[in-house]
């Protein structure tokens, strides 16, 4: 039997609840909030903070120094081969021997400084002791040691290996009289084998291209060595003090015009000498002229320094010169500095109208105090006092009117976590730093904590450190 239409069941499709997804919630809210604080911290202003702190600061200047001593030059009396009694930067007397010029080459063991030989007990102790002395007494801040303790150790080992080698020399030449001939100094000094040109250069014939170390050239005297009759062999440093010149300009030159006593550091060894000074002025070119009258052995075997004069040391407190601004202030004399009823504030006595009588009268208004000079008068901040303020002198009609201006450099201090400009006296500077007088009134002290940007903030803005 067919079904009617009519009786089919009727199907209707109900619509189903949808259920909330906490989990896309969270989501939601969460890069929600990311977008907002990194737009909030992209868009807002970041002040960052430096740690006021005790410092010092070098302005020294680098030249390059000629140096120039008392040298004389020794020539060989006839040709051959050489061989040196002494080695280099050796100190000797006046008759000693320096040198042998043989038809052939000697054979001697210990013929350079390099070459190994053997010293007895007494250079052994020697090495010890200086060794002892030196590890007792070494500390990080006078590294300089090091190469005091080089020097000395490299001049014990140097004359042990001269006694040996004069010894074998001696030996050789007995044997030999009649073919050897020994060089013997002629005064008393200090024996450099390196002859460079320079040893006849005196301060009056000195010119700019003395100076040119590309163009400079030095000839070792090595042991062994064959030499002709006339050769330079040897040169002897006879006095002790010894000269560097500097080139300078104009204004550095009227800079230290007046200084006589300068204090230098020689890169080589880092080793920090105190030098008489004095300007001259050859055809036109300035130059410094040191005067040294110690370590002359260090650096006989050189020509050229590079040396630092330092001019200027300054202690105190070192602070970035970003965090340091300008900023103007009202002068005002000692005598309108007023005090309250209790004595607890500082300020000032402000002229008023009042507002019920209409008659002028005078207001105690507390203010900070900027900087005070040494006459008493006393900085107050424009921002504290509407346009043309008048004072008055306590226990006077007297009035004074706010006008007169004057700069100060200071930070933000932001100790209490607001900025408060502090006044900063610059002692002196680099690139980077200045250093500030430390315990001045109304400064900064160490360990204050200041805007390392001073232009990015306002007077008493709230910075968070």
């Amino acid at each position: 039997m067919a079904v009617r239409r009519k009786d089919l069941a009727k199907i209707s499709q109900y619509k189903t609840k949808q259920e909330m997804n906490i989990g896309i919630l969270i989501f939601t809210l969460i890069l929600l909030y990311l977008i907002v604080t990194v737009f909030t911290y992209a868009t807002s202003k970041r002040i960052s903070t430096y740690e006021v702190r005790r410092g010092s600061i070098v302005k020294d200047n680098s030249y390059n120094g000629l140096i120039l001593r008392q040298e004389v030059t020794a020539a060989a009396e006839s040709g051959g081969y050489i061989s040196y009694f002494r080695n280099e930067n050796s100190k000797v007397k006046t008759g000693s021997n320096i040198y042998a010029v043989s038809p052939m080459r000697l054979d001697i063991e210990v013929s350079t400084e390099t070459e190994e030989f053997t010293f007895g007990a007494e250079v052994q102790k020697n090495l010890t002791l200086k060794t002892q002395n030196f590890n007792e007494n070494f500390h990080p801040q006078k590294f300089s040691s090091v190469y005091t303790l080089k020097n000395e150790l490299t001049g014990i080992l140097r004359d042990a290996s001269n006694q040996s080698k004069m010894m074998q020399l001696d030996t050789l030449i007995s044997q030999n009289s009649g073919n050897i001939h020994v060089g013997r100094s002629a005064a008393d000094g200090i024996l450099v084998r390196t002859i460079d040109g320079y040893e006849s250069l005196s301060e009056q014939t000195l010119k700019p291209e003395d100076f040119d170390r590309t163009s400079y050239s030095a000839v070792r005297l090595e042991d062994q060595a064959e030499v002709g009759a006339g050769d330079i062999v040897y040169k002897l440093v006879t006095g002790e003090e010894w000269y560097v010149y500097i080139q300078l300009d104009k204004a550095m030159a009227e800079e230290l015009s007046e200084t006589t006593y300068i204090k230098t550091r020689i890169d080589k060894d880092n080793e920090t000498v105190w030098a008489d000074f004095s300007i001259l002025q050859i055809d036109g070119s300035y130059y410094g002229k040191l005067l040294f009258d110690n370590s002359m052995i260090r650096y006989a075997g050189d020509r050229f320094l590079n040396i630092e004069l330092i001019t200027e040391q300054e202690s105190g407190l070192k602070i970035p010169k970003s965090a340091v601004i300008e900023k103007e202030f009202y002068v005002v004399p000692a005598e309108y500095l007023a005090s309250n009823k209790s004595g607890t504030a500082q300020g000032v006595l402000v002229r008023k109208k009042n507002d019920e009588s209409g008659e002028m009268e005078e207001v105690f208004q507390a203010a900070d105090i900027y900087y005070m000079t040494e006459e008493g008068d006393f900085y107050l901040d424009p921002e504290d006092f509407g346009p043309n303020t008048s004072l008055m002198k306590e226990g006077s009609s007297e009035t004074f009117l706010l006008k007169d201006q004057d700069t100060l450099q200071g930070v933000y201090n932001i100790n209490q976590g607001y900025a408060v400009f502090r006044r900063v006296l610059i002692l002196c500077e680099n690139a980077d730093y200045y250093i500030v007088e430390e315990g001045a009134s109304y400064s900064l002290s160490n360990y204050d904590h200041i805007v390392l940007d001073g232009s990015m903030v306002e007077d008493s803005e709230v910075v968070f450190q």
